[in-house]
C-alpha cells in the first residue's frame, strides 16, 4: 500500500503507530543484520514518536506522516541521535539540533526508525566506502545498493521503514533506488532546504526521497519542501502538492529520448528504457528525440566541481573543533594531518586531493573554470530541449547492480558509472528514478524522468502512470 493509504489505516484505527512502528523494528532486528541498511536504529525514539502519534490520531488531528515510519540517511543531522556521514571521522557526534527537513518531518508527527548506512561523506557511487561496512542489495546480497544512499534504498526495498529521506549530489538517490528496484526522487535544487544536511558539494547536493512508488516521494515531499530562511540557497518557488496530477491525463505530453544516454548503456538497459518509451508512445505521448552533446564532458566536469567543493567543505574537520582527534604527534600540524589521514577513508581523502589540485592557482582556469564552463553549456542545452519537450527519459544507470568488490578498488569504472545521472545535478533539474525491467541476472533495471525547473508535479504523474502499468503486468506474468 502507499503512504496514503496508511495514513487511512491509521485514521481509521485498523491499525495503532506504537504497533506499526514495532513491526518494523522488529523487521530490522530479523532482517537488517544480512543487509547492513542502518547505521543506529532510533529503537526508543520510534515507540516514543510513536506514542505521541497515536494521541496525536486519536484527537483527529493528524497530518500527512503522523505516525509513519521513516529512515533518514545518516548526513542529515537529526537532534540527539548520531550522525556519522558513515564515517570514522564523525563516528561518535550527535548534533544539537534537526535539518530543516527533519524539522518538517517531525512537526507532521513521522516516526524515526534510524539513521542509514551511506557511502562516507556520501562520496561513492556503491555505499561500499562505509566505515561500518557496506549495506548489501536486498535483491542479490552478493551485489552492491549503488551510492550513496545506498543504505536508505536498501531499507525501502527490504520492507524495513516505509520511506526514506537520502541526498543527491551526483545521482545518489536515483542511482540506489534503481539498483535496488524502488523509486527515488531528486527535486529541483532549491525545492528542499539543505541546513543540517552535511554538506559534500554544496552546489550540487540536494535531500530526496526514496520509496515504494512515486506517489509516496511526492507525498513526502510535500512536507519536506519549501523556503528556508536559514538556507541561502533554498527557493520560494516550490509549488506543493506533488501528487495532485497523480492519475490525469497525460497523453497529450512530449516525453524526450536523448541518443547520448542509450548509447552509453548495456543492451539490455536500452531495450528496457526503449520498452517504456514505447508504452508511453502507446497512450498517446509523442516520442522526440533529442540530444545533449556536451554529455561526454559531464562526469569530468561534475567531479572536478564537487571535488574541489569537498575539499573546501571538509577542511573543518581537524580533530580540535569536533570530529574525531588522534593521539599521534607532537604539535599543531601533526595533530591536524594525523587526524585527517586516521579519520577520513581513502576516496575521501581521494576526492580532497583532486579538488585541491584543481583550485591550486596554476591548475584554476584549466580545470575548474573549464568545468563551471561546461556547467553552464550543459543547463543551455537542457533548456534547449525543455522548449519542445516536456519531460525527459533516459537509463538511470548504464548497468544493473554489479557484484561488491567488482569495481570498487577501480575509480574510474566507479566515476564513469554516473553518467547518467551527473547532469540532472549540474542543471539544478529534478528527476525521478523507478524500475522499467529486470536484467538477465534478475536485477532492477531503473529508468529515470527528468523535468523542468520546478515541475516535480508532471514527473511524478509520469512516473505514477508508467509503475501502475508495470506492475499490472508483473502480475498478469505471475
Amino acid at each position: 500500500m502507499n503512504l496514503k493509504e496508511l495514513r487511512n489505516k491509521l485514521d481509521n484505527k485498523e491499525i495503532g503507530a506504537v504497533e506499526l512502528a514495532q513491526d518494523y523494528l522488529n523487521r530490522i532486528k530479523a532482517r537488517d543484520a544480512a543487509i547492513n541498511s542502518y547505521i543506529t536504529v532510533c529503537e526508543e525514539e520510534a515507540i516514543s514518536q510513536a506514542k505521541a502519534a497515536q494521541a496525536v490520531i486519536d484527537a483527529g488531528e493528524s497530518k500527512p506522516l503522523t505516525g509513519i515510519p521513516l529512515s533518514i540517511k545518516d548526513n542529515i543531522c537529526t537532534n540527539g541521535v548520531r550522525t556519522t556521514c558513515a564515517s570514522r571521522m564523525l563516528e561518535d557526534f550527535i548534533p544539537p539540533y534537526d535539518a530543516t527537513a527533519v524539522a518538517k518531518l517531525k512537526s507532521d508527527g513521522f516516526v524515526m526508525l534510524g539513521k542509514t548506512n551511506m557511502d562516507e561523506f556520501a562520496m561513492g557511487g556503491s555505499s561500499q566506502t562505509s566505515y561500518f561496512g557496506g549495506p548489501k542489495n536486498p535483491y542479490n546480497t552478493n551485489c552492491v545498493t549503488g551510492g550513496s544512499s545506498g543504505g536508505a534504498a536498501a531499507s525501502v526495498a527490504a520492507g524495513l521503514c516505509a520511506a526514506a529521506l537520502g541526498s543527491d549530489t551526483g545521482g545518489s538517490v536515483r542511482q540506489p533506488s534503481a539498483f535496488c528496484g524502488v523509486t527515488g526522487l531528486k527535486p529541483t535544487y532549491g525545492a528542499v532546504s539543505r541546513w543540517g544536511l552535511i554538506a559534500f558539494a554544496s552546489s550540487l547536493d540536494q535531500i530526496g526521497v526514496i520509496g515504494n512508488s512515486a506517489f509516496d516521494t511526492g507525498y513526502v515531499l510535500n512536507t519536506i519542501h519549501g523556503y528556508d530562511e536559514n538556507d541561502a540557497t533554498s527557493s520560494g518557488l516550490s509549488q506543493g502538492n506533488y501528487t495532485e496530477l497523480v492519475g490525469s491525463d497525460i497523453s497529450k505530453l512530449k516525453i524526450g529520448l536523448t541518443k547520448e544516454f542509450l548509447d552509453g548503456s548495456s543492451e539490455e538497459v536500452r531495450a528496457a528504457v526503449l520498452s517504456a518509451a514505447d508504452f508511453y508512445k502507446s497512450l498517446g505521448c509523442e516520442i522526440i528525440e533529442c540530444s545533449l552533446p556536451s554529455l561526454e564532458y559531464a562526469v569530468s566536469a561534475y567531479y572536478l566541481i564537487s571535488s574541489a567543493e569537498a575539499a573546501a567543505n571538509l577542511s573543518r574537520f581537524d580533530g580540535i573543533k569536533y570530529g574525531y582527534r588522534s593521539g599521534l604527534g607532537e604539535d599543531y600540524n601533526d595533530l591536524i594531518k594525523n587526524s585527517r589521514r586516521e579519520g577520513f577513508g581513502d576516496e575521501v581523502k581521494r576526492r580532497i586531493m583532486l579538488g585541491n589540485y584543481a583550485l591550486c592557482s596554476g591548475y584554476y582556469d584549466a580545470y575548474y573554470n573549464n568545468a563551471r564552463r561546461i556547467r553552464t553549456q550543459i543547463r543551455k542545452e537542457y533548456a534547449a530541449i525543455f522548449e519542445k519537450c516536456d519531460v525527459i527519459l533516459t537509463p538511470t544507470a548504464p548497468t544493473t547492480a554489479y557484484k561488491i568488490g567488482e569495481q570498487e578498488n577501480d575509480p574510474v569504472k566507479m566515476y564513469l558509472a554516473d553518467i547518467c545521472t551527473v547532469t540532472v545535478n549540474i542543471a539544478g533539474l529534478p528527476a525521478i528514478s523507478t524500475t522499467c525491467g529486470y536484467g538477465s541476472d534478475s536485477m532492477p533495471i531503473g529508468m529515470s524522468l527528468t523535468g523542468k525547473p520546478f515541475d516535480e508535479k508532471t514527473i511524478i504523474a509520469v512516473c505514477d502512470r508508467f509503475e501502475r502499468e508495470f506492475i499490472r503486468r508483473e502480475c498478469a506474468e505471475l
